[in-house]
């Protein structure tokens, strides 16, 4: 067998996490490899045009918003910007609702208009207040109140995790707000925009600007690791498979992405163009949930923030179901038992050497785009700091 190539760093796949180190590294003069097992850069951030031209992400919706002024400069060096409303509606019982829950959804509900100050009023009757949620269930029912629970969070949750929300830690509603005003933007933070371009012609960018950078896709970082003799490895995928499952199978939950591509003929055919009253659109927002009866948890139709000049649009239906050998782990599975198990992986990790493990999936913790980037950033500055393995060498020069 070959002598194991010396290098700096080994990382172990291209998406956010891994890219925003390679990068970072290799222009700090580092001699970096990431090693890919598919066949793009992105990660899930990927996206890619359908037949008609039309971009979409190609493995679920990524919207991407921050209050982080470090990570909107770092990650403007590789994109610019295009402003980005992310709306949501939610489809059951035969109508859009509109969601999260504001006063429109409470008119909706009582079918008359209504003013914040009523909305409050009955709010504050079906509210069971509780300081410390234990579970989501608790979560929803605190915030929103047992009609609402019934109407969006409880089947969408069952659906998504196949586990019910008393199951399930609070973060996981805890996310969505529920507000008595008209405010209906879905999320929070401060900058809400995507990529003009997209994300994958941001990780181009990205791996442009990365000297000495090499990029193996179609690899397997668990097979392929022993052709490398790295100083430190970076690792992003997920943990159980690092340590060989040592301590069983932490269970993910994994999606069935079904895409739809239609022509302006086809839009028109099927009378879709009202819906949204723009042209070139297949449904009223963004995404639409659906939280009781499809087998589908969301419709996404990422033209509603892409905003491309085009008559055709696509839509995407998402089937949540088990990760397993056929379907990639996405969501690691917030919840007491996962906790404990991932508890011995992450004792396995903080002992071994000269390797982080970084990401949704190393980690085994949700996080959003930005702050798997701000993650990154903070890494690759502890490891290039003077204390750090890559730091200035102590000593006269």
């Amino acid at each position: 067998m070959p002598a194991a190539t010396a290098i700096d760093v080994l990382i172990a796949g291209a998406g956010f996490s891994g890219l925003v180190m390679a990068q970072r590294l290799s222009e700090a003069g580092l001699k970096c490899v990431v090693l890919e097992r598919r066949d793009h850069l992105g990660g899930n951030a990927y996206d890619a045009p359908d037949g008609n031209g039309v971009l979409y992400h190609c493995y679920g919706p990524h919207y991407f918003r921050t209050n982080s002024r470090a990570v909107r400069d770092y990650l403007s060096r590789f994109t610019d910007w295009t402003p980005a409303e992310y709306r949501v509606k939610s489809h059951t019982h035969g109508q859009y609702w509109s969601f999260p829950v504001n006063l429109a959804t409470y008119e909706q509900l009582i079918g008359k208009p209504a003013t914040e100050a009523e909305f409050a009023t009955w709010l504050e009757q079906e509210r069971a207040p509780n300081p410390h949620p234990a579970n989501s269930e608790e979560v929803i029912l605190a915030n929103a109140g047992p009609t609402f629970y019934e109407l969006f969070f409880k089947g969408y949750t069952l659906k998504q995790w196949d586990r019910h929300p008393r199951d399930l830690d609070p973060s996981v509603c805890a996310r969505i707000p529920v507000r008595t005003t008209r405010d209906d933007h879905y999320l929070r933070e401060e900058f809400q925009a995507i990529p003009s371009e997209g994300f994958t012609r941001l990780f181009e960018r990205m791996v442009a600007a990365s000297p000495g950078l090499e990029i193996n896709l179609n690899t397997d970082f668990l097979t392929a690791r022993r052709h490398y003799n790295p100083r430190h490895t970076i690792y992003t995928g997920p943990i159980d498979a690092y340590f060989d499952f040592s301590h069983g199978h932490l269970p993910y939950r994994s999606l069935d992405f079904q895409v739809e591509s239609f022509s302006a003929d086809q839009l028109a055919a099927a009378g879709r163009q009202p819906i949204s009253g723009s042209p070139g659109h297949w449904q009223p927002a963004l995404q639409v949930n659906y939280p009781n009866d499809e087998a589908y948890t969301r419709i996404v139709e990422i033209k509603h923030i892409t905003r491309q000049d085009t008559p055709h649009t696509n839509i995407v239906r998402e089937y949540p179901l088990p990760a397993d050998d056929t379907h990639e782990p996405y969501y690691p599975i917030p919840a007491p038992d996962t906790r404990l198990q991932y508890e011995k992986y992450r004792l396995a990790a903080a002992s071994e050497p000269h390797t982080s493990f970084i990401g949704r999936l190393a980690t085994y913790h949700y996080y959003n785009m930005d702050q798997v980037v701000a993650i990154a950033l903070k890494e690759a500055e502890r490891l290039l700091s003077p204390t750090g393995p890559f730091g200035a060498p102590a000593g006269p020069p």
